[in-house]
């Protein structure tokens, strides 16, 4: 017998199989056919990019701007507040204090021509003609005009030029009813007249016309069919439709947004028109598409293909948008348009998500966006017969790569659409439709002023240096750069070999032990709304439970057992709570003060551990503690994530602290050892207010016993059960028995109790003034056998102010003074109770304040749509409309919304309600009113 041996060679590849190699055969021939069109592409988009006196003098102005990265952001950050100056001297003022900022660079002669312009006489006036001939030269390159007569004239030229459009509104940011009925009323009418005009316009094949192959199935096969396009395409935002529009809330926005957009949806079906519904930030995607899938199914409108919703690529979830999408069009049985873009705001939601310290929902580089684009662009043709394509590019590299995977898949030209930006992509557009493809332009029109957020938006993309346009016109980069396939490249622009090519890069690990803040539910996900309902559910199943005193780890019974109602419905009793008598205070304080020697001789590292503990069973019970706030004290779902929030912030931070100040410092000399080194000074005594039941409350506790200080702590009575979840987690985090005792009761009875036991070291208290001055008094009387002299902290109340200045953003100033008015219904020493409004706004601020005033919506607290809850007890309830009262006589009701009398009835409601011409040392002036009703504007 013969044995042979077989050597296998260790470093030898396995030959590729037959369908693996035709995958990479694929894939190299679709590469090729991107690199060719995307060079003949190139060319036609040089040729066709020439423009004539006009965009030369933008060219410059744009080179101009762009010279220094600091000069750009100072002039767009001027260009955002100018339509806001009303005279040339404050055009003047805001444009020097911009390019003086340090580290701008004018260009050659600026700063001389700056000097003149503020030392001539009439310099300000020519410099602010100036300012306005090329802000209105840059805008009118974005935005086609204010209305249908100065659009329609542009719109042609597109026509002429075989590019199709859509109309984007502009102002679409609405902050009341009125505006967001003003809004859905401009596209009425813009649907209107254009399509009425739309009739006289000549027909044009290219851009009207389209050939679609409908999908083979069992039964019939594969046919085509010629359609006729809209000519009058219009983009819809649809936050704009509704003035509360809350991911939070998704049931009641749903219901609000599809019946403004319906008349809207019927209007462009009955004249054949087409409308898009753009997307937004990511908090509004899933309560976007959600909005779009639901209404598109309606009877009314589900055999109706004219209609669209954007997919943006930057988003790392953006895949299974259109695997979804997907589905929805084949089990709706008609298709409709899928508009592809990267994404407009990842500015925006890169910071948003490290504010709230969430992962950031886009990819960290340009370069995977583009990636996606490609992958996403290759999904969406294979499936044109149900998701009608429309690549919405300016990068020749994405579009050429659409046009290969259309023509390796044999789709009908004209069946993929491409859209471009006006005043940005007309010179794509233009070279796309040469070559015979469809082309769409999308085109922004309204006011300079609600559009100026617009126009900075567009100047700063196209001045980027990730800006393809800018590569193309500014830079002029060469053909192999502007069609590589996006990698990760180095600083001199070389693929970098095993780089990962679809995951965005890990976000960097925090060192050991940095503090971070807890970051808030994200009440935009679905899944957190359901787990909020149901909590709240739960809770509601077990109102009525008895919050006891806790004493040496044991339970006991009050001398008073007080019914705690819902502040949003008073026939339910939330809770049961024992109040602690004066000999129930004074034992806690006792047992306390007997086991101070023990608790402060634990070490820091094991307190500081304790209250890491603490947090994780915060973390742990967070929607059952969110819905029992909601339903003792009537804080609003996300005012009551975010107490809880802070809750966890004490722990973790005072935990990090305290063992950053435990470690003694030494200051020695030869001969003498000094250590400098914190140690507890005493029996701490917590009274905590109700507006942040379960925040405050934790931060004045645990901060007292990381410092080995043992505490008694009172609850406000009106949230003795969110101030027993306390009580609850430090047991389960382990704290020894007696270390904390509970006391809930009444302010003037157990609270002065505490305040005045002479065996108290250290007050913590938050709560009015008047009682946090008489507490300080009441402290420093020395008692007999008082050993120390008595530590207030003490956080009173205050009377706070916003001020809009003459340049201010009033979308926001608006939606600020709003919610700080109403948030919690204004239940907070935080909380705007006067708005001083300098300059020229005045007017135009009150107009909008006071509809956005009567768009609040008042209801309970448990309700997410409700944006004004109740107050929390009937003495808050008096109290505010006193203060209505003390309004009416000093000042002039300036905008009130009242809550129906079944409401009132049913709760602790109240009007919010603003007053004007308010006397600047009267009491609504003056005085701390903690409630939505009696803030003044002047």
């Amino acid at each position: 017998m013969q044995l042979t041996r077989k050597i296998q060679r260790p470093f030898s590849k396995p030959s590729a199989t037959p369908a693996q190699q035709d995958t990479r055969s694929r894939a190299q021939h679709l590469e090729d056919s991107t690199q060719q069109l995307g060079k003949n592409l190139l060319t036609a988009l040089r040729k066709h990019g020439r423009g004539g006196i006009a965009e030369s003098l933008y060219a410059q102005m744009l080179k101009l701007s762009t010279s220094d990265e600091k000069l750009k952001v100072e002039l767009f950050r001027f260009v955002d507040v100018l339509p806001t100056l009303k005279t040339p001297e404050a055009v003047m003022q805001h444009l020097t204090e911009y390019l003086r900022q340090p580290g701008v660079k004018l260009p050659a002669g600026g700063g001389k021509l700056l000097n003149l312009a503020q030392k001539l006489p009439g310099g300000e006036r020519l410099s602010e003609r100036a300012v306005q001939f090329g802000v209105q030269t840059m805008s009118q390159r974005f935005i086609a005009g204010k209305n249908a007569d100065e659009v329609t004239s542009k719109l042609l030229v597109l026509r002429r030029n075989n590019m199709a459009f859509t109309l984007d509104l502009l102002g679409e940011a609405v902050i009341s009813e009125s505006e967001a009925l003003t809004y859905q009323q401009k596209y009425l009418d813009i649907i209107t007249a254009l399509t009425e005009r739309a009739r006289g316009w000549s027909p044009n094949v290219q851009i009207d016309r389209v050939t679609w192959e409908k999908p083979q199935t069992s039964e019939v096969l594969k046919t085509s069919e010629v359609c006729t396009i809209p000519r009058v395409n219009a983009s819809v935002k649809l936050s704009s439709l509704y003035a509360r529009f809350d991911p939070m809330a998704a049931d009641a926005t749903a219901e609000a947004v599809k019946a403004r957009l319906r008349p809207i949806l019927r209007l462009a079906r009955e004249r054949g028109a087409q409308i898009h519904i753009d997307m937004e930030q990511y908090d509004y995607r899933d309560i976007t598409r959600r909005i779009f899938v639901e209404i598109i199914n309606e009877p009314e409108f589900r055999d109706w293909a004219d209609i669209g919703i954007v997919v943006q690529a930057y988003l790392r979830d953006s895949e299974s948008d259109l695997q979804m999408l997907l589905t929805c069009a084949k089990a709706r049985g008609t298709p409709f348009w899928i508009r592809l873009v990267k994404g407009a705001y990842w500015d925006y939601e890169t910071m948003l998500a490290a504010q709230r310290d969430y992962e950031s929902p886009v990819f960290a580089e340009k370069w995977q966006t583009d990636a996606n684009y490609e992958h996403l662009t290759a999904f969406l043709i294979a499936n044109y017969q149900h998701l009608r394509p429309a690549i919405a590019s300016h990068n020749v590299r994405s579009v050429a790569h659409a046009q290969a995977i259309a023509q390796q898949l044999g789709v009908p030209k004209g069946a993929v659409e491409y859209q471009v930006l006006y005043g940005m992509g007309e010179a794509m557009g233009r070279a796309l439709s040469a070559q015979g493809q469809r082309v769409r332009v999308y085109v922004p029109f309204g006011e300079l002023l609600p559009g100026m957020a617009y126009l900075v938006r567009r100047l700063l993309e196209n001045t980027s240096n990730d800006s393809f346009v800018k590569q193309v016109e500014l830079d002029h980069k060469a053909a192999q750069a502007l069609l590589a396939p996006p990698a990760r490249r180095d600083a001199s622009g070389m693929r970098l070999k095993n780089a990962p090519q679809t995951d965005a890069p890990p976000r960097d690990a925090p060192p050991a032990r940095l503090y971070r803040n807890n970051p808030l539910l994200d009440f935009a996900k679905a899944g957190n709304q359901t787990q909020m309902q149901t909590a709240l559910a739960q809770v509601q199943a077990h109102l009525g439970m008895r919050v006891p005193v806790v004493i040496g780890g044991e339970r006991e019974a009050g001398e008073q057992l007080v019914a705690r109602e819902n502040p949003s419905n008073r026939s339910q009793t939330v809770c049961q709570v024992d109040y602690a008598s004066m000999e129930q205070a004074q034992r806690a304080v006792a047992l306390a003060e007997r086991l101070l020697p023990v608790w402060r001789e634990v070490s820091v590292r094991e307190r500081a551990d304790l209250l890491r503990r603490v947090a994780a069973e915060f973390e742990r019970r967070r929607h059952e503690i969110n819905a029992w706030m909601v339903l003792e004290v009537g804080k609003p779902w996300r005012e009551a994530d975010g107490d809880l929030a802070e809750a966890i912030d004490f722990c973790t931070y005072y935990a990090d602290e305290m063992e950053r100040l435990a470690q003694p410092r030494k200051r020695n000399v030869p001969g003498e050892w000094n250590d400098y080194a914190y140690d507890a000074r005493g029996v701490a005594v917590v009274i905590a207010p109700w507006n942040f039941p379960l925040a405050i409350l934790t931060g004045m506790t645990v901060a007292a016993l990381v410092a080995g200080n043992p505490v008694v702590i009172k609850p406000a009575e009106q949230s003795s059960r969110v101030g027993y979840f306390l009580m609850e987690a430090l047991e389960a985090a382990g704290l020894p028995k007696g270390v904390a005792n509970f006391v809930p009761g009444e302010g003037e009875t157990v609270g002065a109790a505490l305040v005045a036991d002479p065996r108290v070291a250290v007050i913590n208290f938050t709560g009015s003034k008047a009682v946090g001055l008489h507490i300080m008094k009441e402290a420093a009387d020395i008692k007999p056998g008082q050993r120390e002299i008595k530590h207030v902290v003490a956080e009173l109340g205050g009377k706070n102010a916003m001020i809009v200045d003459s340049d201010a953003d009033l979308d926001e100033a608006v939606l600020g003074v709003l919610h700080s008015l109403i948030g919690f219904g204004g239940q907070k020493c935080s909380a705007c109770s006067r708005v001083i409004v300098i300059g020229d706004n005045y007017d135009a601020f009150c107009a909008r304040l006071k509809e956005a005033i009567h768009s609040v919506k008042i209801g309970p607290a448990d309700d997410p749509a409700t944006t004004l809850g109740p107050l929390v007890d009937a003495a808050s309830q008096t109290r505010i409309n006193r203060y209505i009262e003390i309004g009416e006589q000093e000042g002039r009701l300036f905008a009130a919304i009242t809550p129906s009398a079944e409401l009132t009835a049913q709760g602790h409601y109240v009007p919010a309600a603003v007053f004007t011409e308010c006397a600047p040392h009267g009491r609504l002036c003056q005085e701390g009113i903690f409630g939505p009703g009696g803030a003044g504007v002047r």
